[in-house]
């Protein structure tokens, strides 16, 4: 029998291969490591679903690509499917624009369905002690780009749909393919210099290139990657991330990148952008650059409110806060609240005011009146999946700097689906505005333009003239473009599952 069966899958896979246009074919380099059981889930969102009860929809109005699949590949719905069912249930609204990005998705998950990813050699287990001393540095041979399927970048402003099109791939690749990952880009950078830290300190006084070393087990540990919020703006970032990115994409990994910038637009202004220019040109040639904005902002769609926020700071609301607190945190009695609990990150403690292993309450001043990083801020948002942050100033330019630090709070928690309970001086998302009796300042054509573009309006969230440079003013808009979309009863229904 499998001397019959086999002759008909390579015609099939053949087939497959001359569907593919010539610039997006690759060769098989191995065989798959496919398992037939499904471990669990691995989703990320609120749009997560079960795979394991969706095995008899997903034959239906299967491609032909999918018949070469196994049954672990089929137990989950394809990005299209999927797409269609949440418009059927009213999830999500029908767009001609984003159907055809889905197609874009749709065409790259076919691809790494039939991709198998070149085995990568672990030299931590290989000849000698020297043999893997001077292999930490030794470059690797290249993957031909036509063997590996190129990769999306897709970019667009606030409102466009970025991150649900990146949550809705990742969740319909198969429970099978272990090695995936999906990661928002600041915290990778974060995981990055991390890992090139511990390799430069193991190569010692012989040095060499640490990018090497960690791109390697970069790619060992997932060849399909999603990045959401792809930026660069710091540049230590900025100095690494060609080598990078061209070490992982010689390893066969295979990247799907959401920003809201086009790649010729990244860094600009920064500091040695020159040196920034070879990883504008890899982006660009080995990604297929889609423009998401479509005319339509989801986040201008009118949201039936929760109340999460409470202003101005009463002792009523803060009683009415507090009532809250007692009241979800008392559910589980072998889950107490207690008192200054220690979160490690990068050498430091944070003490957590009041907490349970799942809910954390800070004042504000807790937060963002000390020099915290997006590091400690995506700690807390990983360890907690409710915070209350308590007695949030109006914050003018005395304290830009803890509006700089809310707001990367803001991002950490708008990633992390982080249910948020906030007391306020004024509504949460005008913390940042100016006086309104203060017109001294009139709001510059650029803050116009990016709070239009965001979908605010200057009498719901106010302006500001605290953030002048173009990535603080829309660092400022986007904050508060979340904070609204984050005080949403949809977002608090499914906000802090995690």
């Amino acid at each position: 029998m499998r001397s019959i069966a086999r002759p008909q899958i390579l015609t099939q896979r053949r087939r497959l291969l001359l569907s593919v246009p010539p610039r997006k074919r690759f060769i098989s380099t191995s065989t798959p490591r496919l398992s037939a059981k499904t471990q669990g889930k691995a989703f990320n969102s609120s749009l997560a679903v079960d795979a394991s009860n969706l095995a008899e929809s997903s034959i239906l109005n299967r491609s032909e690509a999918t018949n070469v699949l196994t049954a672990a590949q089929k137990g989950a719905l394809s990005p299209m499917q999927q797409y269609e069912k949440l418009v059927q249930t009213e999830t999500l609204r029908v767009d001609d624009h984003q159907t055809r990005i889905i197609g874009k998705l749709q065409r790259l998950h076919d691809q790494i369905m039939t991709y198998a990813p070149p085995l990568i050699p672990d030299t931590a287990s290989q000849g000698s002690i020297i043999s893997r001393l001077f292999s930490r540095g030794s470059t690797p041979t290249p993957i031909p780009p036509e063997q590996v399927p190129k990769g999306l970048y897709l970019y667009g402003d606030v409102g466009t749909g970025k991150t649900m099109l990146m949550d809705l791939f990742y969740q319909t690749l198969p429970v099978s393919l272990k090695r995936k990952r999906r990661v928002h880009f600041h915290a990778f950078m974060i995981d990055v210099h991390k890992r090139v830290h511990a390799a430069k300190a193991a190569m010692g006084y012989r040095g060499g290139d640490p990018i090497l070393p960690v791109a390697r087990d970069l790619a060992n540990e997932a060849y399909v990657l999603c990045f959401d919020e792809f930026q660069v703006t710091d540049i230590a970032d900025a100095m690494i991330l060609r080598r990078l990115l061209e070490s992982l994409m010689d390893h066969g990994v295979v990247c799907v990148i959401t920003s809201n910038r086009h790649p010729n637009d990244l860094y600009k202004n920064g500091i040695q952008r020159s040196s920034f220019i070879p990883a504008i040109e890899l982006l660009n040639s080995r990604f297929e650059v889609t423009d998401l904005d479509s005319g339509t902002d989801y986040r201008r769609i009118p949201r039936a409110l929760s109340h999460v926020y409470y202003h101005p700071l009463t002792q009523e609301n803060r009683f009415e806060v507090d009532k809250i607190f007692s009241s979800i945190t008392s559910n589980d009695p072998s889950d107490p609240v207690i008192t200054n609990r220690q979160l490690s990150t990068w050498g430091r403690t944070l003490l957590v005011p009041e907490s349970t292993s799942k809910i954390a309450k800070f004042d504000f001043e807790d937060l963002c009146g000390r020099a915290l990083s997006a590091a400690d801020y995506l700690e807390v948002t990983k360890q907690f999946g409710t915070v209350f942050v308590l007695d949030v100033p109006k914050m003018g330019m005395d304290r830009k700097d803890m509006a700089r630090r809310f707001i990367t709070f803001i991002d950490a928690c708008y990633e992390s689906k982080t249910k948020l309970f906030v007391t306020s001086e004024v509504p949460v998302y005008q913390v940042f505005s100016d006086d309104s009796s203060n017109n001294s300042k009139p709001i510059s054509d650029h803050m116009r333009s990016v709070m239009d573009d965001l979908g605010l309006s200057g009498d719901d969230v106010g302006t500001s003239s605290m953030f002048t440079g173009e990535e603080e003013v829309f660092a400022f808009a986007r904050a508060c473009s979340r904070l609204v979309q984050m005080g949403s009863k949809e977002w608090a229904e499914t906000a802090g599952q995690s």
